[in-house]
């Protein structure tokens, strides 16, 4: 079960369901992948809604090897993410929120 006063967030890949968090390694790996902007420019995208699909796998392959996964953002587009790219953009919101507040907060 992921534990959200951990900033855990659960995406089931291919069936499998996988815990992913934005550690502080996993914010510098996701600052390397962003090709514009930083960590607060993507935060404004998503709460004003202008995010991309980079964005989103940028943010689930971030918050997947926080959680311990191994794979590469090539792995990601070969599998299939449980509940489509609303369920995985929905995920990559959480996970941004779960790292920069407290459960509870809007």
């Amino acid at each position: 079960m992921a534990n959200p006063w951990a900033g855990e967030v659960a995406i089931v890949l291919d069936g499998q369901r996988h815990v992913a968090k934005l550690t502080l390694g996993a914010l510098a790996e996701l600052e390397d992948m962003l090709e514009t902007g930083s960590l607060l420019d993507l935060v404004q995208r998503f709460e004003e809604r202008r995010f991309s699909t980079r964005d989103v796998l940028a943010l689930i392959v971030a918050g997947l090897r926080g959680g311990g996964w191994q794979g590469t953002a090539a792995d990601l587009l070969r599998v299939e993410i449980g509940g489509g790219p609303v369920e995985a953009a929905r995920a990559a919101a959480e996970l941004l929120a779960r790292a920069f507040s407290l459960p509870g907060e809007s």
